[in-house]
């Protein structure tokens, strides 16, 4: 345990991904140590050092002020599938436990709705289907997509982000009869607390790492004024432990946590017993995150010195807005 915030110490982790999610192979980010535990800054590919700042203050917020007292011991968790084809869908739900599944579907719309019949086949008529469009479609491609998607997973419990901007969403919104969810046009604004949510959509998806950690995710959630659903960005056990701190202090509206990715990922920075894979479609709610394996940081260190160097100059980069 450090007495103080171990920047220069911070161990640098690039896990492969079992499938390419969004162009990308590789789960990559950085741990960082504080007086009370560990948190991992792993903010996505290009983020500038600003916006990286928010991502930071999220990682030490473990280590030092820690976490609220949780409401709930456990949350139940959504699995993640990406733009996979059917028979991958298939199984990457099957083998879950989850008995919802959020799915990717901004690709062609043919392969997102035969992946749709796919997970529908998995999970049975009783599960719960979301559609992740991550922004990507213009409003009348939504609106006839919307359509399609809900017929095709035989009803959608909401479609996420079906446009780039909140007025577009909300335009989505007045057309159709699914509900309408949006992540990132919270996760991505300057000012999320001025954000007319409420007017635009019906669930806000809350992410821990972009919004700068669970408190201020808290009061993005209040100021909403929406039933709030947790997701979080690509990350390891330690990141996905932030999601969970911010679930189980959010009242239960009946919807899933988006925090079953660390089963898209070949191997985790902590033991096998302390990863964070749903058992029986829940995951425990902690205290805090469990500590990297030593072990797992070696095989997992980046191959390559210009990744190492890439990650430590934004580490130091992102310390100026935090």
């Amino acid at each position: 345990m450090k007495t103080w915030i171990d920047f220069d110490a911070a161990p640098v982790f690039a896990i492969p991904l079992i499938d390419d999610i969004g162009g990308s192979a590789v789960c990559e980010g950085m741990l960082i140590e504080g007086p009370q535990g560990w948190g991992e800054f792993s903010p996505p590919p290009g983020c500038d050092p600003q916006r990286a700042g928010r991502w930071l203050t999220a990682a030490i917020e473990v280590g030092t002020v820690g976490w609220p007292d949780p409401l709930r011991g456990r949350v139940p968790v959504a699995v993640s599938v990406p733009a996979v084809d059917p028979d991958r869908a298939r199984r990457i739900v099957a083998d879950s436990g989850c008995r919802t599944a959020a799915v990717r579907v901004d690709g062609p719309l043919a392969e997102a709705l035969a992946r749709l019949e796919a997970v529908r086949d998995a999970l049975g008529p009783s599960g719960a289907i979301r559609c992740d469009v991550n922004g990507h479609w213009d409003i009348e491609t939504a609106v006839s997509a919307i359509t399609a998607l809900d017929r095709a997973a035989g009803g959608v419990e909401f479609v996420e982000q079906p446009c780039h901007t909140l007025e577009d969403v909300a335009a989505v919104r007045r057309r159709v009869d699914v509900r309408i969810a949006v992540n990132q046009s919270i996760r991505d604004s300057a000012e999320p607390l001025r954000l007319p949510l409420a007017d635009c959509a019906d669930i806000a998806v809350l992410t821990v790492g972009p919004l700068g950690g669970v408190r201020r995710a808290l009061r993005v959630a209040e100021a909403g004024a929406l039933p709030c659903v947790v997701a979080a960005e690509m990350g390891s056990s330690i990141g996905i432990a932030g999601g969970l701190a911010l679930a189980g202090v959010l009242p239960d509206v009946g919807f899933a946590s988006a925090l079953g990715g660390v089963r898209l990922l070949t191997g985790d920075v902590v033991s096998g017993a302390r990863s964070l894979i749903p058992v029986d479609g829940y995951l425990p709610v902690a205290p805090m995150p469990p500590a990297p394996n030593p072990e797992r940081l070696r095989e997992f260190a980046p191959a390559d010195a210009a990744t190492e160097s890439r990650w430590r100059a934004l580490l130091t980069a992102a310390q100026a807005y935090i």
